[in-house]
Parts: structure tokens; sequence; C-alpha cells
């Protein structure tokens, strides 16, 4: 939390950042209503508040991406036209994205220059951002291969790839909306030494989170949204988690999965010996065995990159492998020609991938058709075997938004226009509401905020109760230990361990998710 010094500037005459007024609607949305804020220099500044509450609405305003309908942007006490992301960097403003704004088929060089250049010839200034690009790996453990593809990038490395483009660019007012969403614990941690750093040179940070553990740890003053609207600012050392929590949700939260002692039954999914190999060659998973039954969750823990998508993808049909998978005592093929996502369908399996965007939804198509992605051979969809029923479709859609508190609940708004997590909420209500013998569920929470967060542990867990089988990957180790049964860690394509929930901790787990031999030890 905010130290003396850091303190003693909230006062200064001239903050780094106020908006006056801002206003911004979306059709019949109003995505920020009259919101005035200050943001004094030097400080971490943080902004909670519910998925659709309005926050990345209103820092893609300060930093160029939309225009407001209304109100006044003043930095360092002078008013200041934001047009474009280009006069918000003149302004010296940076912005790390929750979803990245990088070209795919670009490198990182390219990446890291585009809309920096020094002048139409691009070799000077590729040179010039490799050097750079060296002395922030060194400062900050940023390593990132400077020739490689961001398609070819896990999705951490990316989020490294963003991180290092504000940084090249020297912004003295840096804006990070969800910046840990892909970061393990310890990456999280790593970057927010990096920010107090950064705040202790007199750098001005916002930053956009729905942890509240981030929040209380890393920001000296939060600003409250909800629906549109700023509803309170505090001295982060004046609040606590569960006073943040209710202003942001209007009501009581629970800050813990609140879940009653497994009953397992029969054995759903057996996974034996299970390999695979990337196009390179590489093998990513070795010999991976477990099992999950029937009542439980069985949570799968490590850093990014050891396997985990790569499971998760064999699973949902997505890749083929070798070794022997069993659904319901069932044989899966796995050699490609049949291991796709219908046939994994019909045997029971509901698969919530990691990336909400890439693989659960198409972001130009309405919400009503991605509702039914995968499951349109319903016959409760269908007028004939020739026609869809848009219509029972559109209907289903608008029971789903009201049962899974989709906002805004508009079944025919594509789906880019909601939020990050109400994006989750819509894959998360197609693939539950199927009553799957075994759900595979890839980072549920990944950018959901604390309201939203609550609602989507208790659909896991009220499947769980009703018998269903729950295979959980996620990087959160809060979450692993919150919902989980039993926990396996991934290290470089096996399972280093395997262990009870309630007879572990974060250390443990943290210990295997390194590599080390914890038994041996």
């Amino acid at each position: 939390m905010a130290n003396d010094s850091v303190l003693g500037r909230l006062t200064d005459a001239a903050p780094a950042i106020e908006l006056r007024g801002i206003t911004k609607s979306f059709g019949a949305v109003e995505a920020n209503k009259n919101i005035s804020l200050k943001v004094s220099k030097g400080t971490i500044h943080g902004i909670v508040g519910e998925n659709g509450a309005g926050k990345s609405t209103l820092m893609s305003i300060l930093y160029g991406f939309y225009k407001a309908d209304a109100g006044e942007i003043f930095i360092n006490g002078r008013k200041t036209p934001i047009p474009d992301s280009q006069a918000a960097i003149a302004a010296g403003i940076g912005m790390v994205h929750q979803h990245f704004k990088l070209v795919e088929n670009f490198t990182v060089l390219e990446n890291v220059i585009l809309g920096a250049e020094d002048g139409a010839l691009l070799k000077p200034s590729l040179a010039k951002a490799r050097a750079v690009l060296v002395d922030l790996a060194r400062e900050y453990e940023l390593e990132v291969d400077p020739d490689q593809t961001i398609e070819n990038l896990s999705v951490g490395h990316q989020q490294r790839v963003e991180i290092l483009k504000a940084l090249y660019r020297q912004a003295d007012i840096l804006i990070l909306d969800e910046p840990t969403g892909v970061l393990t614990p310890s990456e999280a941690e790593h970057l927010f030494r990096i920010l107090k750093n950064l705040r202790d040179q007199g750098k001005t940070l916002i930053l956009i989170t729905h942890k509240l553990k981030e929040i209380m740890n890393a920001t000296d003053t939060v600003s409250v949204m909800r629906r549109g609207e700023m509803t309170a600012t505090v001295k982060t050392a004046d609040t606590s988690p569960g006073e943040l929590a209710e202003l942001m949700v209007g009501r009581k939260v629970l800050l813990r999965v609140d879940k009653k002692p497994a009953a397992t039954g029969k054995t759903v999914l057996e996974v034996r010996d299970l390999k695979v190999k990337d196009s390179a060659g590489v093998e990513r998973l070795k010999g991976i065995s477990f099992e999950v039954c029937a009542g439980e969750i069985l949570g799968i823990a490590g850093v990014a990159g050891n396997g985990q998508s790569e499971l998760l993808e064999v699973l949902g049909g997505i890749a083929s492998a070798s070794g022997s998978v069993r659904i319901n005592d069932h044989q899966l093929d796995l050699t490609g020609r049949y291991s796709d996502g219908q046939s994994r369908r019909a045997r029971g399996i509901s698969h919530v991938p990691e990336d909400r965007q890439r693989l659960g939804l198409i972001m130009d198509f309405m919400a009503w058709e991605n509702a039914c992605f995968g499951y349109h051979h319903d016959p409760k969809y269908q007028k004939n075997p020739l026609m869809m029923d848009n219509g029972a479709i559109l209907a289903d859609t608008e029971q789903k938004m009201q049962r899974f508190d989709i906002r805004p609940p508009n079944p025919r708004l594509p789906a880019h226009s909601f939020s990050g997590g109400n994006q989750q909420k819509i894959v998360l209500a197609r693939e539950i509401e199927r009553n799957p013998d075994i759900l595979l569920v890839g980072q549920p929470t990944r950018g959901v905020d604390i309201g939203a967060i609550e609602f989507i542990h208790q659909q896991i867990v009220a499947l769980r109760d009703a018998g269903k089988a729950i295979l959980l990957v996620s990087v959160e180790l809060d979450e692993i230990l919150s919902l989980s049964d039993r926990v396996a860690v991934m290290f470089d394509g096996r399972i280093q361990g395997e262990r009870i929930t309630a007879e572990t901790d974060e250390k443990e787990l943290g210990l295997l998710m390194a590599g080390m031999n914890v038994e041996a030890a």
C-alpha cells in the first residue's frame, strides 16, 4: 500500500489525469455516465467494477480508441483533446490492453515499433528497438525472442510484448487493463514490483483489475465504477476487500467458495499415457495419466506453457495425440480422423476453452449465434432437417442471458460488444446448460469481475454436486485451491505431483509448479 511520500503526492494541485463529465453511449447502451476522476501524479490508482461497468470504455477514451460523446480530458493540468491513440502517445500515455492489440504475423520487434517509427526507413527503428528490448529484458526480466512472430508465442509471452510496447514508449502515464489475466502468480508478483518501481520514479499508473488482492497490495488509491457511473474513490489504506466488493456489486459478496465435500462416483474420464507433439516435433505431453470421477473437480495447476493447453485441446477434440482416453468406458479416437468437437459433445463432453476469443466465440457474430455453436443440430433449434429455427435460438439465448446475468441482455449484439467477463458467461452458459457428463474448463474467470467470479464458481460447484465430472485448468492458485477436490500439477509436459486439496497449500503447489520433487526434498 501507499507509503508516506506517495500519500503526500495525493494532494498535488495539478493531477496527472483529470476527467470531467465523460459520457459515452453505444446505441441505447450508456457505457459511461458523466464520469469525473482525478489521478494524482506518481501514484498507482486502481479502478474496479463489475464487467460491463464501463472501466475499459473509460480507459479506451483516455487512450483515444473511443471518442467521448461529452466531457473533457486534462493531462498535467492542461486541457488535452485525445482524438486517437497517436495523440494519447504524444501526451505521454501508454496502455496495456486486456485483449492484446498485436499483429499476429508481425515479429515482436515490428509490433514494438508499430506506431512509434522514427522515420520512413524501418531499419534504424528496428535496430533501436532491438537495443532497447535487450535493456528492458535485462532490467525487468521480460525476456522474449525479438525475431519471433506473435502467432508463435504463448499467451504469456504475448502479454510480455504488450508490456514491452508500453515501456518502449517511455510513457509518463501507463494504463494497465487486467494485466495479470494471463500471468502466473510469480509473474504477477514480478510485474507489480516493476509497477512500484515505475511509480517510485515518478510515473503515474492506472490499474484496472477484478482481483481485489492486487488492488489492496499494489495501489495507493482506488475508484469504484458501477453500471457506467463512478460511485466512490478512496485511499486503499482506508478500505477493505469486502467493502470494495460491496461497492462494486451493490450487495454483500462471498469472497470464498462455499461447497460441501465431494460425493464421488464412478470414473468418467480416464487418461493413460497421453503424448502430444507439436508441428516442430517437440513433445508437449510426455505420458500424462489421470482420472476424474463423477461428482468431483480435478484441478490442473501449473505455469502456463507446461502442457495444460495441449491437454485441453486433445480432450476437446481440437488436436490429435497418442495414448488412451476413455469417457464412460468408451474409447475415444485420438488420431485426428474422428477427434473433433462434435463427436466429443456427442459423448457428453463440454469444453470451455482457455482463450474465449479465439476458440470459444466468433467475435463478429451475434450473441444468439454464438450461444448455439456446436449444438446447432439440436432438434429444438431446427424447423426441419434443412432449416434452423432462429426464433427458438433467440428465445433460448434470452433465457441463458437472464440465468447467467449477461449484460447487456441483448442477444442481437455481436460478441465483440460485450465485456470480457460477459463474453466468458456466453461460453459458460452454452456449455454448462448442455448438462454434460464432464466439463473441461480452462481459465474460467480470466478477466472476470468479483461478482461474476462468485457466480461462475457457484455454477461449476453446482455441476459437480449434480454428479458431473469437472476438469479445471487455471493459473490462479487461489482458484485451484478453492474449487478443486484434487489437484494435479503439470511441469514440462508431465504430472509433477498430485494432491488432495485439503492436504496441500500454495507453497507446496508452487514448488511442484517449479519442477521440484517435493517428496525427495
